[in-house]
């Protein structure tokens, strides 16, 4: 059976003292019983599953709501003040009897909860020894509970502070491990840094001379070419001045032959021809055209090219001045 006593103030009575104690089995929606005591009296009753259900009723509430009410009002140790009400009167029906009621404040309205009847204890001493003993024991439960509680609470003060030791091991040794990686990374940094300046330097050291040559070599390249369309524009001038149907003849036949498969060698048929013209009273023409060929190319030495253009010019017109049908008939 389950007990709990409280303290609690009569309405009609304030400044008297009462102890009430409730005991009930198992839940107290099948009954209790309620013992009230004010150090020198006392008085019991018994409220059965049935009287909680017709107070139930007659207050138009849930069962299940109005045992919460009740728990509240009889059972509940720290419960508001000023929130419930107590009084005892006399019973109108039996004056051996006590009417014991008890009444739920709300703002300015009071409603009651439900009431008991009590009746004298004969030997109101031994319900006295009873709720002594009771709070006794009590107390005996809230000192071993306390003793538990506080062994409990030493216990993870310890463990409390072991893991708070072991935390600050591992907070120092991450931080001596974060000074070690970062003077590592400090190191292979300046290193890689100084890499990357090496190569830099070695980088332009080499991209110097490099840029000379190609600035060299592109002056010269540029001069030469300033050369030869300078003595190309020359001659291309000069020719088509003196021999305008000549160049156009010759060209034609210069790109006739250069397109043609194969290249003939003319020069022994120019021999050949030479010695024809000699015996047949050309000779003269023959050494008029190369002296003047050769006092053409003395004064300006023209470069490989120009030598080439003059060599194909030459080697197409000594055809044009040589082959004649008399020189052919000659030569037969």
């Amino acid at each position: 059976m389950e007990k709990i006593v409280n303290r609690i103030h009569l309405a009609s009575t304030p400044g008297t003292i009462y102890f009430l104690q409730v005991a009930w089995e198992k839940d107290l929606s099948i009954g209790f019983v309620a013992t009230l005591s004010d150090g020198q009296s006392a008085w019991t009753g018994t409220v059965s599953e049935a009287e909680i259900s017709r107070e139930a009723a007659d207050m138009e509430m849930e069962r299940e709501k109005y045992v919460e009410e009740l728990r509240k009002a009889l059972v509940l140790e720290a419960r508001p003040a000023n929130i419930y009400n107590f009084d005892i009167s006399k019973d109108e029906e039996n004056a051996d009897y006590f009417r014991f009621s008890y009444e739920k404040n709300l703002k300015d309205v009071s409603f009651r909860l439900g009431s008991l009847k009590l009746q004298k204890v004969s030997a109101p001493a031994e319900v006295i020894q009873e709720l002594i003993s009771y709070c006794l024991d009590c107390i005996a439960r809230l000192h071993a509970k306390n003793e538990h509680l506080q062994k409990e609470n030493e216990r993870l003060q310890s463990d409390w502070n072991d893991v708070q030791g072991r935390l600050e091991k591992c907070v120092a040794a991450k931080e001596e491990l974060e000074t070690d990686l970062y003077q590592r990374f400090v190191l292979v940094l300046n290193e890689k840094k100084a890499k990357i300046r090496n190569l830099q330097k070695l980088l332009k050291e080499a991209k110097e001379p490099t840029e000379d040559k190609i600035y060299g070599s592109t002056s010269v390249e540029t001069a030469a070419e300033r050369e030869d369309d300078y003595e190309g524009s020359t001659d291309e001038e000069s020719e088509p001045l003196t021999q305008p149907a000549s160049v156009a003849l010759g060209t034609e036949r210069r790109d006739s032959l250069l397109n043609s498969p194969d290249m003939v060698d003319i020069a022994p048929s120019r021999k050949r021809r030479q010695r024809a013209l000699t015996t047949a009273g050309t000779g003269p023409k023959m050494a008029t055209h190369e002296t003047d060929l050769q006092v053409n190319k003395k004064p300006n030495p023209d470069p490989p090219e120009a030598r080439g253009k003059h060599s194909i010019k030459t080697s197409l017109e000594i055809p044009k001045n040589t082959a004649e049908p008399e020189d052919l008939f000659d030569d037969i």
